[in-house]
């Protein structure tokens, strides 16, 4: 008979956020394979566990997971963890537990923390919709052709981010989303934990050093855009009249094209599209 495979939750800061059902199941299997062992060993000994450990990470794991199922095959019960959460979520684990289903190998989820899930619910955004985006793309062009992808999806926005991303990201989203409600977790639920609520324009200028960012970070964006209390009394602000003005106050044309998404809460690329339509209509007459 093959044996189990069972996908283990790990704290993702505080050692104490485990579940009594992880720490036996990680006592009880036959091998662990972790992210980084070092890093899983420290967990375990804490613990005292002393079940046996195998690497099994982004570098390794299509080789790795082979390997794993062959043992699996062979009745052996295995654990996977990774450095912190739940593993497949930006992690090693999707690839061995996909072999694993298609072997008919049991796959047994061992619940418990999650980075997104714990930011989420303690941002204060809707959580009633939402949508996880693991790392946005490295570079600014591809992160903000990503951003303009996901404009129209009607949910708050998750994303994990690298610390020193972390002001440019914030600057595109700004860009590319328009204004909005934003919360910046880091260290969640480590000793220097912090919950940075704001807009998107706010946030953008706090952590605009990476200095001013460190530790692991999720990224939660409100799914609507705010408009400027002096916009939101007209149902449908001109934007071309918007550029006229402030054109006519001394700013060139991409200034007051970018002042005007501001005003109503639109990204620069929303901004510009309606104007061409504005001035197409106006022709048009």
């Amino acid at each position: 008979m093959p044996g189990t495979l069972y996908v283990v939750s790990t704290p993702i800061g505080n050692l104490e956020d485990i579940t009594h059902r992880a720490i036996r199941v990680l006592g009880e299997v036959d091998l662990i394979a972790c992210e980084d062992t070092r890093h899983t060993h420290k967990l375990l000994q804490h613990y005292g566990i002393s079940t046996k450990t195998i690497s099994y990470h982004e570098h390794n794991e299509q080789e790795r997971s082979g390997e794993l199922i062959d043992l699996l095959l062979r009745g052996q019960n295995l654990a996977v963890v990774s450095d912190a959460g739940t593993p497949g979520i930006s992690d090693p684990g999707f690839r061995l537990v996909r072999l694993a289903v298609a072997k008919d190998v049991r796959v047994v989820p061992v619940p418990g923390p999650s980075a997104l899930i714990t930011a989420l619910v303690s941002s204060g955004l809707p959580t009633d919709e939402f949508f996880f985006g693991g790392f946005l793309p490295a570079r600014s062009g591809a992160r903000q052709a990503r951003l303009n992808e996901l404009r129209s999806v009607p949910g708050t926005f998750i994303f994990y981010e690298a610390p020193h991303r972390l002001a440019a990201t914030l600057k595109d989203a700004h860009e590319i989303l328009g204004e909005r409600e934003a919360v910046v977790a880091r260290e969640l639920t480590k000793l220097h934990e912090e919950i940075g609520r704001g807009r998107l324009s706010e946030l953008a200028e706090r952590f605009s050093s990476a200095e001013t960012a460190r530790g692991e970070i999720v990224l939660i964006v409100d799914r609507n855009i705010i408009q400027s209390e002096t916009i939101a009394a007209s149902p449908r602000t001109s934007v071309m009249a918007l550029v006229e003005r402030f054109e006519n106050e001394g700013l060139d044309h991409r200034a007051a094209l970018k002042k005007a998404a501001r005003e109503l809460g639109l990204s620069r690329a929303e901004a510009y599209r309606r104007l061409v339509a504005e001035r197409g209509r106006g022709e048009a007459r």
